[in-house]
């Protein structure tokens, strides 16, 4: 929608930190396990599967990702991981089997913002490796060339440096981004406002509306509304706009989900 392109075109366009994760059938989902040795092994779970043309999906948001007996085995002492590459390709999901930031988030936006996160700091020391969202048990990395959609080589490197800073024993999250997390009550308050100041002025001219549904920690749920429903700018929106104002409002907020069911609205653009 041009009214979103409109309202946010003053704004400073940040990367995408993580879009609401979709349930898709990934590219390649990929089983790393520990070794003694500094190669990765990774065992397939299946065939690997090339994109597409058919339609997505209908988008499914999870929220505090945490370890599932589905996913892992129930008792295991080695450090697993899978890898869910996103639909368009420019972000994977990593899932592993323990707890890497517990009860919070945190979105890394350069090597200089890793500074004495161990984890952060071996994901960016990858060339290809542009933002790093940390959530629960999982890591969200984006990359640089969004040309690549294949992530079998570089899921390889980011599982070798998951596994690497967790065998380290060092801090994976600085102590100092820990202490620095407001109450949810003060995130709450900054997320409120900037929504009803900055960001549904905007949009409420067009049908448009975003509410704040939940704060758990530093990690912060809305859903879009009206106009915004099924928009196919959807995701620019958050991508360009949202996820900007809110990280200058409150620059502690951790991921971003988005609950809206864009399957439904005026003009659906998953369906």
């Amino acid at each position: 929608m041009n009214f979103i392109k409109r309202f946010f075109s003053g704004m400073k366009q940040e990367d995408s930190v993580s879009e609401p994760v979709e349930v898709v059938k990934p590219v390649t989902e990929q089983k790393v396990k520990s070794t003694t040795s500094s190669t990765v092994t990774t065992e397939p779970d299946a065939a690997e599967e090339r994109f597409s043309d058919e339609p997505p999906v209908p988008r499914v948001v999870l929220h505090a990702p945490v370890v599932s007996e589905s996913i892992f085995p129930a008792e295991s002492e080695d450090i697993l991981i899978k890898a869910q590459p996103s639909q368009t390709g420019d972000q994977c999901m990593f899932t592993v089997n323990q707890v890497l930031m517990k009860g919070a988030s945190w979105y890394f936006d350069n090597f200089e913002s890793a500074a004495e996160s161990s984890l952060a700091e071996s994901l960016f020391s990858l060339d290809d490796v542009e933002t790093v969202l940390v959530c629960e048990s999982t890591v969200t990395v984006t990359r640089k060339d969004k040309t690549l959609i294949d992530w079998t080589a570089l899921a390889k490197e980011v599982g070798a440096a998951i596994r690497g800073a967790i065998e380290e024993g060092s801090y994976l999250i600085a102590e100092k981004i820990i202490s620095s997390i407001p109450s949810e009550d003060v995130i709450r308050e900054g997320i409120q406002k900037v929504i009803d100041e900055e960001v549904n002025p905007g949009v409420a001219g067009h049908g448009g509306q975003i509410n704040l549904l939940a704060v758990k920690g530093n990690t912060v749920t809305i859903q879009m509304g009206g106009g915004c429903q099924g928009c196919s700018a959807a995701d620019l929106t958050l991508k360009q706009g949202i996820h900007t104002s809110f990280r200058k409002a409150v620059p502690q907020v951790g991921a971003i989900f988005d609950e809206t069911d864009h399957t439904a609205g005026l003009n659906p653009y998953f369906s």
